[in-house]
């Protein structure tokens, strides 16, 4: 047993200030992933700052009508939300998707954000891996990587995002709110998330201290078609292979607005903009969907044995669009 050190926040200002006096530490909310690496030596914080009674746990509609999901909402709640369902359905789907029905009870939405890598070069410490330990190889780049990247990876990480609702959100065209040392900011869930370049061991653009907390679906988006699905190796309890979140709207005949996210395939939520840029304006058929995937899958990269990758996000992105299409009322 490692000790550590406990805090429990009473405010936002509380938890960044514990944060600053403590370097190593860690916000512990549902902490279903963290406990998970604490167990196995990946992460050794020198304190835990329990954010989980932070007034943070609310969905809320605002005047413009976007919606505001509070971060330690947990994710079963966010699922069954009526208005999460009708309006942003793709996101409901999403979560339901991910995990069991016990964890989703326990995760939140800031920690299904900043959830780890399932690589289990990772989570094995006696393996070589530059994102738990910078400089010390990719145990994966010539190893076990049937189910890493095969898009925006490096030679120094290979890995994957496991969350299934950060793909959504990333279609969605949500903005993740932080609140840190310097204060509150925001940043859209399509960026949230880094490509591992030549730091791998950073996952996020979070600044030290920061705290998420909270996510904003935008009114853009609210109501429009959208879809999620999720190719894995069984039926329940597995991470995406390869995952796609899409919005769709069509107006006179033709696309007028495509949010396309992929998952499984790289070291973030892949936000699909050259595939989405080939739709607009385009007639929404199957043809077109594929063309415009397939635009996108050119910058893919599999390695020795994931290529397999490449036509599973395509067919399961091109079937997505097209059930979109199909029950997409033309706007005129």
């Amino acid at each position: 047993m490692k000790p550590f050190a406990y805090v429990r926040a009473g405010s936002l200002q509380e938890a960044a200030d514990a944060f600053t006096a403590r370097p190593g530490a860690r916000y512990l909310a549902g902490g279903t992933n963290l406990m998970d690496l604490m167990k196995l030596g990946v992460e050794q914080p020198e304190a835990l700052i329990d954010v989980s009674r932070l007034p943070l746990d609310t969905v809320e509609e605002l005047p413009d009508g976007s919606l505001r999901v509070g971060a330690t909402v947990r994710n079963s709640d966010l699922a069954a939300h009526p208005v999460v369902r009708d309006r942003y359905p793709a996101l409901s789907r999403a979560l339901l998707a991910g995990a069991s029905g016990q964890l989703r009870n326990v995760a939140t939405t800031g920690g299904n954000l900043l959830q780890r890598t399932r690589c289990p070069y990772f989570q094995d410490v006696t393996k070589p891996c530059n994102k738990r330990s910078p400089g010390s190889g990719c145990g994966a780049l010539e190893g076990v990587h049937r189910d890493h990247a095969v898009l925006g990876h490096s030679e120094h990480c290979v890995a994957t995002h496991p969350s299934d609702m950060a793909v959504a959100l990333a279609a969605l065209d949500a903005r993740v709110e932080l609140y840190g040392p310097g204060g509150a900011r925001t940043v859209p869930a399509a960026r949230f998330h880094r490509l591992p370049g030549d730091h791998p061991e950073r996952d996020t653009e979070i600044l030290p201290g920061e705290l998420v907390t909270g996510v904003v679906l935008p009114a853009l988006t609210a109501g429009l078609p959208s879809a999620y699905r999720k190719a894995r190796d069984r039926a329940s309890y597995a991470f995406a292979l390869a995952s796609t979140a899409a919005v769709l709207e069509v107006t006179d005949g033709a696309v007028s607005h495509a949010g396309i996210a992929f998952g499984g395939v790289a070291h973030r939520p892949w936000r699909a903009r050259r595939a989405e840029e080939a739709l607009l304006g385009a007639t929404p058929t199957r043809a077109a969907f594929e063309e415009a995937v397939d635009l996108e899958l050119s910058a893919a990269r599999p390695l020795r044995d994931n290529a397999y990758k490449v036509d599973l996000v395509r067919n399961v992105a091109v079937d997505v669009l097209a059930g979109l299409a199909s029950r997409t009322p033309d706007r005129v």
